[in-house]
């Protein structure tokens, strides 16, 4: 995500403490994992807000001042705090340098649902920009190295494949698919390498394929020729994005998108 990025350059200059959610019970705002950089007068990312940050930030400030304790620390989110939700959160605080930086990113970005984005055109582009913000590692594929951007963010690797749909057999595990290309003809190609691996393996718990119900019906037939049955072709969700959002431009489509990714359940 980006504020990995930001964190690892700020590390160049400046100490920081990272503080993560090491462990919760009961209702709390953010799950274990989430986690925010402190440096003297900025803070990256977040831990839930409200009272519990406060303090995690003044404590976190503290320790850059100068001062020890334990690495983990319990706060009851309960009248002490301010906060209803009562819980029980446990901070874990870590002091960063510059030497960190590099560990620090690949251990922030580990644990990424893996998404597959198949084309670079303007939806494709969009895409990448808010996936980039949000907790995924995310493969970009296209047929055409060219297109890629020079700047991406940093949850997100480009890889050129031609033909396009051989990139499906290296998916990593899990990985959520969708499937944007700039062809129909490269769109079925890489449908059918999804279809193909769910058969072999089952292991793509989302197949998502830009366009219409008209192209589906298309695609369908197509499928069906090359030997894909009925409860095949459902693992394939056409049109994507969630329902009730009707715009086309491709920031919206975006929006939809990521939205229904969000939603895929976890393996």
């Amino acid at each position: 995500m980006l504020a990995i990025k930001e964190v690892t350059q700020r590390l160049a200059v400046e100490d920081a403490v990272l503080v993560t959610v090491d462990s919760t019970r009961g209702s709390v705002p953010r799950e274990a994992g989430a986690w925010m950089a402190v440096f003297a007068g900025r803070v990256v990312a977040t831990v839930g807000g409200g009272h519990l940050e406060l303090q995690a930030i003044e404590e976190a400030r503290r320790r850059l001042a100068g001062g020890s304790g334990e690495a983990v620390q319990r706060y009851p989110l309960g009248p002490s705090l301010g906060q209803c939700c009562g819980g029980v959160v446990h901070l874990r605080y870590q002091r960063l340098t510059a030497a960190d930086a590099s560990t620090l990113a690949a251990r922030l970005r580990a644990g990424g649902t893996p998404v597959a984005l198949f084309g670079g055109g303007h939806v494709g582009k969009a895409l990448v920009n808010l996936l980039g913000t949000l907790p995924f590692a995310v493969n970009w594929i296209d047929s055409r190295d060219e297109i890629f951007p020079e700047q991406v963010p940093d949850n997100v690797s480009c890889e050129h494949s031609d033909p396009v749909q051989a990139a499906v057999a290296d998916l990593a595990p899990q990985s959520r698919v969708l499937i944007m290309s700039f062809s129909h003809a490269e769109d079925l190609d890489i449908v059918a390498a999804c279809l193909k691996r769910l058969r072999e393996r089952g292991d793509l718990p989302y197949v998502g394929l830009i366009g219409s119900k008209t192209k589906w019906a298309t695609f369908r037939h197509r499928l069906e020729e090359r030997g894909f049955h009925e409860q095949e072709l459902a693992q394939v969700t056409c049109p994507i994005g969630v329902p009730g959002i009707e715009g086309k431009e491709p920031e919206v489509i975006a929006v939809a998108v990521a939205a229904q990714l969000l939603q895929a359940p976890l393996p």
